[in-house]
This record gives C-alpha cells, structure tokens and sequence, in this order.
C-alpha cells in the first residue's frame, strides 16, 4: 500500500507546535503526485521533549467503526528499525523537531486513515489515504515493469477502441486523476456494500478483487463524454445521482480512471463481435423471421468494452494471477446486481467455468458458437448455419508507452480453429455442431463492399452468389441496408434490393447490387455512423436457406490540426483546426471543442462556428494555456447536427 497526504488536522498545542506532512516529499516517494514508508516532521513547543523509546504508540485507524479484528485499526510503537510487513514508526531527533517514518501493513484496507500519536489521551497527527500500491512486491497489485507501471496506473490520458474489426477507430480518452482521489473514495462509500454493513466493508478493501467487484457493480450513468473526471464530479456534486445516460465505453473509461486512481492496474480492452448470452449455454441461438428481424433475446454486439484490472489471485488455483475482466456496464446481474468480475484472462483461455467470477458470461462474449435459424410465418424452422469464428475478433487495448493497438485476443482464446481452441470450447461444455470455415458445396453467398464509403457520398454494395453444386439452381435472393447502433439495435432500413430471381449454373456464380444513397441513409444513421447489410439466398426448389451479412462503418472526415506556438508552460498556444464539411448539404450549429489534461485547465474549451455550407472547411484558432510539463495530448472533437463523434488528437511535448 502507498500512503497518499491531503489534509492536515487541528492537534493539541501543549507539547506539538505544528505538524508537517512533508508532502512533496510523499508524492514523490509514493508516487501520488499524479494519482513504502512515509515521512511527518513534528515541531515541538520551546522545552519540550520527546522520549524516543517503544513507550511512544502510535494508532493508524480507517473507517466509521475502527476494529484491530477487521485490519482497520493498528496500534504500534517506536522501534529501531521499519518492519515492511506490518505497521511500524521510527524516530529521529533534533533540538525540537522530530522525524517520523511510519511503514503500513501491505495487505491493510485502502481508505482514509486517522493517525494518532497515543499518550493516554490521543494527539491527532494528520489524516492520509492509504491506496494500493503497485511498485510495492508484497502488494496484491505488484506490477514488475516499470513502462507498465507508467501506462496503467499514471497515465493520464489514453485510447479506447471502436468500430468494427476492419474498420477499427480510435476515441482518445482523458482518464485524469488529480483532483478526483476523494471522489474515488467516495463511490465506495456510497456502494450497497457500505450501506448494509461498513464495518465490513471497509475491511474487505485491503482486497482488490473485493474492491473492483464494488466498481463493476457501481453504475456511473454518464452521457456523451471525452473525460472520467467531469463525470465524477457531476456525480459527486449532484448528490451521487446517476449521470444519465452511457455507452460501454464510457463506463469502462471511468472505471479505469477510479481503479487507476486507487492504485490498482487498469486498461480498457474492446471485443469486437461480442455476444451476450442470454441463457447462460454459452451458443448463441439467433432465430431470424423472413425480414431478417432477430426474434431471440441472444444478441451480437459490433463491439463491447471493458476493464482489465492487474492483481493477484489467492482465492483461487495458482497461475490465474495477472489480468482481470472486469465489466461495468449494467447488462449482466451477478449475486443478484449488476456486476461482471474480476474474471481470470487466462481462465477464460482454458474455459475454466467453475472459477470466480462471472467466467462463463465473459467466455460467451469472446469465444460462444453461432447457430442460426430462420421461423417461417407457417411456424416451421429451418437451420441456416452458424459460425465458430465470428465471436471476438481483435480484442484490442493500447499499447504500453505508444499510441497503437495491441491486440491481446490471445491471451482470451486460442487461435480460432486451433485443436487448443476445440479442446477448450468441449471442455466449457460446448459442441462442436457447425462445419469449420472454408467452401463447402452446396450454395454461397458473401457481401462485397467499396473501399470509399464516406459519410456524404453515394456508394454501391453487392452480393457474390456461387453455385457448388451439380446442377443448375433456381434462386432468390433478398439485399437491404438497415442503420445500426454500435451495440445492435437495429434502426430504420435505408436500401431495399428488389427480390431477385435467378438461375445459378453449376460451378457458376452471380452478382446482385444495392446502391446506398445519402439521401436515404442520411436519414436512418445515428452518431455510430453504422449501417447493417443483409443478404438471403434461397433456394426456391428445396425451401433452403442461406445468409450474409456484414457492417459498415462510414468513413467520417479528417481533422487537420496545427500547433501555432512555443510548447512551454504559460505560454499561450493556438490550435489552428480545419475540417471539410463532406455532406452536400449545410451543417448547422458547428462546434470545435478542445480538452487536454494539465492543457485547458481541467474543462473542455469550446468555439462555436455556426453554419458551414456543402464542401466547405470549418476552421477555428482555439487558444490554450500547458499548466505542466511533460508529454501531453490535446483531445479535438467537432460536432454538428449532423456530423457527430469526429475526434482527433496531437501529442505535444510541453517544457518548462
């Protein structure tokens, strides 16, 4: 654990004259000036003495009812020497100052501790936050490497993936941190947990397993944000009310920040293709109507984010140490709440089930089998195939120290197709019903899409068609387009192929082409920028059935950004922005907004343009003031009401 100073109390004046925390000293050895021992100076009053010797105690106490039973009071003395498994204090002494160092147990609860100089009547010495500690090896958080350290606990700023797996895109996120650290803190106390039984609850948060469960399970409801720390503060200062309303990614963003801030390990990680098993029997059973309209509660997100939180696990076998699933996003209920892990990467890897917690839910999303069928208006159904590959494509976090995407699907599952893949999906109970990829006979069908699909332009899609079979087949087929939200739901269609009918030869194939208008889609899509393509071939003879389908992201257009000015702290410097508007149509109510941690003064910086006309540029000059130091990122967005979610970034290199 890592003891982090923020206020100094009122103390007795009789032998003590003042108190110093020495807190620069402590943010630094403690590594919280951005989120061992620890030294307080003491000034004694003109003539007074202090006895260095074990009759000198000290009581370091956290939480409403403090008990040595719980590991939230500890009383010790003076001694030679610091004991760094356990709370212990030495003395140093000169004239009338006195040097404390004062060592906390390694396994004690985080929280905000009283300490308190114990000489039959006790003389409060201060308050300070006691957090997880990383670079401590006897924490249950310990992170070897230090650029790991850096990148999952420091780091103030950060990426979120999104998208769909051929077209992944980057959000840049302010996770922060200064200035939110009792905020943190007070989202624990305002969990379930606390209000049924404190004393327990303060307890059980010397472990960070217990104490990333309470996150997942304390909902933030945030609305569209590019920073953690504006949300918290909202929810603080709106009587912790929920900020209505939020995306994955957003909840895992904040969830990141609050752990960061705790001292425990996070990243956020996004899974493309990511199910969410409605029955717990780890297949996703979808069943389809003529229209392509899903009537199953199984569903496929085009991409789901998450936490991983770095800790170890005693509570379970040797060797799921490491990183952990965590998700904060209200849509699984775990012991009666909504909550999702800590779950054990590497046993979802081995499809170890019986493991906590909430494994067999996170195994579904990255790694559930496909089967589909399709109900006819008569109540007849018909199996359409499946899929063993479609679930978790390029689970994504980004890299340590750099600005790009590592991909880490292996550390969910085995490479797809592999004999490891196989054994591990028989051995979470799964049955291998649906054929390995690749060209079998019988009927395909495979949606094709253009490499220039930007929002604003008019675009064709089309459907291959291949006959595998012996003889000439009568078929038909059935194309449309539908807006789709980055989490499924399906919107208003905007592209109807006619319902073509053709004969297919042997070994021959076919092409059917939907043409995508922006007058059409323009009205359907939603800030996701997502359209759905649905393809059905049937067999007209045999009453066979076959599908394709696929998303599409729109291309948004490019934010052109250049840094006027010396990178220095307290000079001014312009962000010099410029964006074409694509559409060939007017954007309304343009809006450039800037935000950088230790860049914009902690709130996002807003120029309002107005209009700007059909292929026209928007440009802005937005002034802004480096508080700090070091390398920064400046986070850009524009909006409009129609263009939404166009966001960039720039690193920068602020000296002194």
């Amino acid at each position: 654990m890592t003891a982090c100073f923020f206020l100094s109390l009122l103390f007795t004046a009789v032998e003590i004259e003042r108190i110093d925390l020495a807190c620069e000293v402590n943010h630094t050895n403690h590594h919280t000036l951005l989120n061992g021992p620890f030294t307080i100076t003491l000034h004694l009053q003109p003539g007074t003495h202090f006895q260095n010797g074990d009759n000198i105690n000290f009581i370091a106490q956290t939480g409403p009812i403090p008990s040595a039973d719980a590991q939230t009071k500890a009383k010790f003395s003076l001694s030679r020497f610091i004991c760094r498994s356990s709370w212990s204090a030495t003395a140093e002494t000169s004239d009338s100052i006195v040097s404390l160092t004062v060592c906390s147990q390694p396994n004690a609860p985080i929280g905000v501790y009283k300490l308190i100089l114990d000489q039959g009547e006790g003389v409060s010495l201060g308050e300070f936050v006691l957090l997880f500690n990383p670079w401590c090896k006897k924490d249950s958080v310990y992170l070897a490497g230090e650029a790991e350290r850096e990148e999952y606990i420091l780091s103030q700023d950060g990426l979120v993936y999104r998208g769909i797996p051929k077209r992944i895109t980057v959000l840049p996120w302010t996770f922060g941190q200064p200035g939110i650290l009792d905020i943190c803190l007070q989202i624990l106390d305002e969990s379930p947990n606390y209000m049924s039984d404190a004393a327990l609850d303060c307890s059980e948060r010397r472990n960070p397993v217990y104490v990333t469960r309470v996150l997942s399970a304390m909902v933030i409801k945030p609305t569209v944000w590019k920073d953690s720390c504006s949300i918290l503060r909202q929810w603080s200062n709106d009587g912790c009310r929920a900020v209505r309303y939020g995306q994955c990614r957003v909840f895992a963003a904040v969830a990141c920040t609050v752990s960061r801030a705790l001292g425990i390990p996070c990243r956020v990680v996004t899974n493309f293709g990511s199910a969410r098993d409605s029955n717990g029997d780890l297949i996703m059973e979808r069943f389809y109507n003529e229209f392509d309209e899903n009537i199953a509660e199984d569903s496929t997100w085009n991409f789901h984010v998450w936490v991983e939180n770095w800790m170890t696990r005693p509570d379970l076998t040797l060797g799921y140490e490491g990183w952990q699933a965590s998700d904060p996003t209200p849509q699984h209920r775990s012991d009666g709440v909504f909550s999702c892990g800590p779950a054990p990467v590497r046993a979802i890897k081995e499809g170890e089930l019986t493991f906590k917690y909430d494994i067999p839910f996170v195994y579904a999303e990255v790694n559930a089998d496909v089967v589909e069928y399709i109900k006819l208006r008569d109540g007849r159904v018909f199996k359409m195939g499946g899929s063993t590959t479609e679930v978790g494509k390029s689970i994504s976090t980004k890299a340590v120290g750099r600005d790009e995407r590592e991909d880490i699907t292996h550390n969910y599952k085995y490479p797809e197709g592999s004999e490891e893949e196989r054994r591990v999906y028989e051995k979470a109970n799964h049955h291998n019903k649906l054929a390995q990829a690749g060209e079998e006979p019988g009927l395909h069908i495979k949606i094709r899409v253009t490499p220039d699909m930007q929002i604003g332009s008019d675009f064709d899609v089309y459907v291959e068609l291949k006959n595998n079979t012996m003889v000439t087949k009568s078929c038909r087929v059935i194309f449309y387009a539908q807006a789709v939200s980055y989490n499924g739901t399906l919107g208003e269609t905007c592209g109807l192929g006619e319902f073509t009918e053709m004969n297919l030869a042997s070994s021959e194939g076919g092409k059917v082409t939907l043409r995508l208008e922006y007058a059409e889609y323009s009205k359907a899509i939603t800030r996701d920028r997502m359209i759905k393509l649905v393809a059905l071939l049937i067999d007209t003879e045999k009453r066979d059935f076959y599908r394709a389908k696929k998303t599409i992201l729109l291309d948004a257009p490019e934010i052109i950004i250049n840094i006027l000015g010396v990178p220095k702290v307290g000079r001014n410097l312009v962000a010099d922005l410029a964006l074409q508007n694509p559409l060939p149509e007017p954007l309304e109510n343009c809006v450039f907004t800037i935000h950088g941690a230790n860049l914009t003064d902690g709130k996002p910086i807003t120029h309002e343009l107005g209009r700007v006309g059909p292929k026209e540029f928007a440009t802005a000059k937005v002034e802004f003031t480096p508080k700090l130091p070091g390398q920064r990122k400046i986070l850009i967005d524009f909006a409009s009401d129609k263009l939404h979610n166009i966001e960039t970034f720039e690193n920068l290199v602020i000296y002194e």
